[in-house]
């Protein structure tokens, strides 16, 4: 697993040459504006209910002493809640509005790695591609949410709690990465033959999404950069990973 997660990071190494080379920078201007706005109306939301789920909390603290730090501390959680559940959203939003145009990205990389201009897969309308891309991340959301909330419960645990940082860390990863993989799996695989095959590659789809969310740590440039970076490199490692299972020459 840890050899693959690092094959799914080392995937991004070239990624800026190849989007320059394929001249591809054009096709990421409207994801990119989907990407910033989503972010800013995530933000905002995030900045307005942090203080009400913090008062919430503090609610639950019925004694006068400490009552300020408990206060403070509710505040802080609040804001950690609204920001996990906030990235969560933004993730699968952005994806999935974003399928028609990274497409055509993730088939002109294919195109390239294969050396070949032959139509080696299904066509897809625009309308069938943000379908699927709806599709695919209302189920990984719903698992994510399914998976995340334990999770976020199991931090209030003393001391082992801080592994619920890594937890949530690794999961949000390897559904960002999911759906980066989906772009080029979709010209290939059906929705049911796509969760399998990720789910064998699971490891690859971490690496890709780890580096996805700590794109997201780095202000404005990171969310203006995730996806053009991210798309390049899951493209890469998913037509690597096809060549490898001989999937070609089956299509062929």
């Amino acid at each position: 697993m840890l050899k693959n997660i690092v094959k799914g990071i080392q995937a991004y190494l070239g990624a800026f040459g190849v989007i320059s080379k394929l001249k591809l920078w054009k096709y990421f201007a409207i994801p990119i504006l989907i990407s910033i706005i989503t972010a800013l109306i995530i933000g905002v939301t995030a900045y307005g209910l942090s203080d009400n789920i913090g008062f919430f909390i503090s609610k639950l603290w019925v004694w006068d002493w400490g009552k300020d730090t408990f206060t403070t501390i509710g505040n802080v959680i609040g804001g950690l809640f609204i920001i996990a559940i906030g990235l969560i959203l933004y993730k699968h939003i952005v994806m999935a509005l974003s399928a028609p145009f990274m497409s055509p990205v993730s088939e002109k990389i294919e195109a390239h790695f294969l050396g070949t201009t032959h139509k080696t897969h299904r066509n897809t309308s625009f309308t069938q591609q943000l379908w699927r891309g709806v599709r695919i991340n209302l189920r990984n959301l719903g698992l994510e949410l399914f998976w995340t909330i334990p999770i976020l419960l199991f931090g209030f645990i003393p001391v082992i709690g801080i592994m619920s940082s890594v937890l949530l860390f690794l999961v949000q990863a390897y559904y960002a990465g999911f759906g980066n993989m989906d772009y080029t799996l979709e010209r290939h695989f059906n929705y049911k033959e796509s969760i399998q095959f990720v789910k064998q590659n699971r490891g690859r789809a971490i690496g890709n999404g780890v580096v996805f969310m700590l794109c997201l740590l780095i202000p404005v440039l990171g969310f203006i950069l995730v996806l053009p970076l991210s798309v390049t490199a899951a493209s890469k490692e998913t037509v690597s990973l096809l060549q490898s299972n001989n999937h070609y020459k089956i299509e062929r």
